[in-house]
């Protein structure tokens, strides 16, 4: 069951119910249930807020007792919130458990660097249902996406800096997808892909599942190392190249304008095709997406292949993602997409060309969000793992820590026993190493983020000095 874990005073509920009454019909009580409905399914009353005294909101709102009295029987018998005597009411979900919101014997899942939904999608779902029934009179399959959500995106290259035409996106099923998709169609057996060291392990993964081999660049302290790529491009003749340049996973790093014009002009040379994921390039907490270096396609063009994804910085429920390429290379990827899947699904696709609509709107409050999370995680690790050295980054969604020991993976297994999941550096990296190295998401609301340090720092002390590896933490899922 739901316990409480947060508040939200009647003048926050005020503000955030707006004009309530439009919500439902003429029966004050049920626009009154509908209105902190649709604030319980859009996230921005998660489950386990406490709401106000019946009597306060009444007075807040200037309607009767009885009126606030009967909107709560409604939400009550939905089971979108529950009532004790002597405790109050709070929000809850009435079709299953909420991991994220229950006591804190739950575990904290710090292996996920993916952030709940980000606030309005419940009404943008809404708002599309009509065209939603207007493509009921259709097949249903759009080998390149639906034109509407086509369009946003190429909008928001264009805002960035690279104009661009609907015609060079892709929808796809996420930036995994996108990846796998370039892999499939553009290496083979045997070929090498440079990354960096470390990288998302999912991408290590995808390489390896389409039977490549990755070839891997150590980050430098300061960023990357453009001598070292020229010259393992020079020695390795990668086919492939993947880069995360816009806060980087997992260091929270992003290359500068001349460094992108430097490191597109030796994958020129070179002439190896490049993948830059920007799936975080909109996550920038301390300045504004649109004020950062230009996308890597605008200083080289067509050896550059950007994929980005609606799962950072709106939910990866969605699951979707795009790729940005020159128009034949666009065709291609169609093509080679039918062996794989059919295309996405249309009505994600309807609420995400929704959300962009307005999508700086939700995403200054998203970064607003995630950066008040990211303040909390540096002052605990300072205050309880005072050893542990990182930076803070930019932007981005988490933390590249460096322990004093080589104990990453036995912190990683031991940490599972005090109900919190995290992910080794050994897991950022193509060929292990990394142990003295822990990524640690700052996704969570902020008292899970204290609680799961508290606990890493009690896990730590307990395993530090002690000899080998507890076992194995492969097993641990990484997003």
């Amino acid at each position: 069951m739901t316990v409480p874990s947060g508040r939200v005073s009647r003048q926050q509920l005020v503000r955030l119910l707006g004009e309530w009454r439009a919500h439902g019909s003429r029966q004050g009580s049920t626009g009154l249930a509908a209105g902190i409905r649709l604030l319980v399914l859009d996230g921005q009353l998660p489950p386990g807020t406490l709401l106000p005294a019946e009597r306060e909101l009444a007075d807040a709102l200037s309607v009767s007792r009885t009126l606030v009295g009967t909107a709560w029987d409604l939400l009550r018998a939905d089971g979108l919130i529950v009532s004790r005597r002597g405790s109050g009411s709070w929000t809850a979900l009435p079709a299953a458990p909420d991991r994220r919101w229950e006591a804190p014997d739950q575990p904290l899942d710090l292996a996920r660097a993916a952030p709940e939904a980000v606030a309005g999608i419940a009404p943008a779902m809404d708002a599309v249902r009509s065209r939603f029934a207007a493509e009921l009179a259709g097949h249903g399959y759009h080998d390149y996406g639906i034109d509407v959500l086509r369009e946003r995106i190429a909008e928001r290259y264009t805002a960035r800096g690279l104009p661009t035409d609907p015609a060079e996106v892709l929808i796809t099923n996420g930036a995994h997808h996108a990846l796998a998709l370039v892999l499939r169609s553009m290496t083979g057996p045997g070929d090498r892909v440079l990354v960096e060291l470390p990288t998302y392990p999912n991408a290590i993964d995808a390489i390896k599942a389409a039977h490549a081999v990755p070839v891997a660049v150590p980050l430098l302290d300061d960023g990357w190392d453009l001598r070292g790529i020229e010259a393992a491009l020079r020695q390795s003749a990668p086919r492939l190249a993947h880069f995360i340049i816009d806060f980087h996973n997992p260091t929270g790093r992003r290359l500068d304008a001349e460094g992108r014009s430097r490191l597109v002009s030796a994958l020129r040379r070179a002439r190896t095709p490049v993948v830059v994921d920007e799936t975080l390039v909109e996550l920038d907490l301390d300045g504004d997406p649109l004020d950062g270096p230009a996308p890597l396609p605008a200083f080289g063009g067509g050896l550059v292949i950007a994929v980005g994804s609606a799962s950072k910085s709106h939910w990866g429920g969605l699951r979707l993602g795009w790729v940005r390429a020159p128009e034949e290379v666009i065709g291609r990827l169609a093509a080679a997409r039918h062996a794989y899947d059919l295309g996405s699904p249309v009505f994600e696709q309807l609420v995400l060309a929704e959300l962009f609509a307005d999508q700086d709107a939700g995403l200054r409050a998203r970064r607003a969000q995630i950066a008040e999370r990211r303040n909390v995680l540096v002052a605990a690790l300072r205050e309880h793992c005072p050893t542990w050295e990182f930076e803070v980054p930019a932007g981005g969604l988490s933390l590249w820590c460096r322990l004093p020991e080589p104990i990453g993976t036995r912190v990683a297994v031991t940490a599972q026993n005090h109900g919190v999941r995290v992910a080794p550096g050994s897991r950022f990296a193509a060929h292990g190493g990394l142990e003295r190295w822990l990524r640690l998401p700052y996704t969570l609301p902020e008292p899970h983020l204290v609680e799961a340090v508290r606990r890493l720092a009690v896990v730590a002390e307990s395993v530090t000095g002690s000899p080998g590896v507890s076992g194995p933490s492969g097993d641990i899922p990484v997003a």
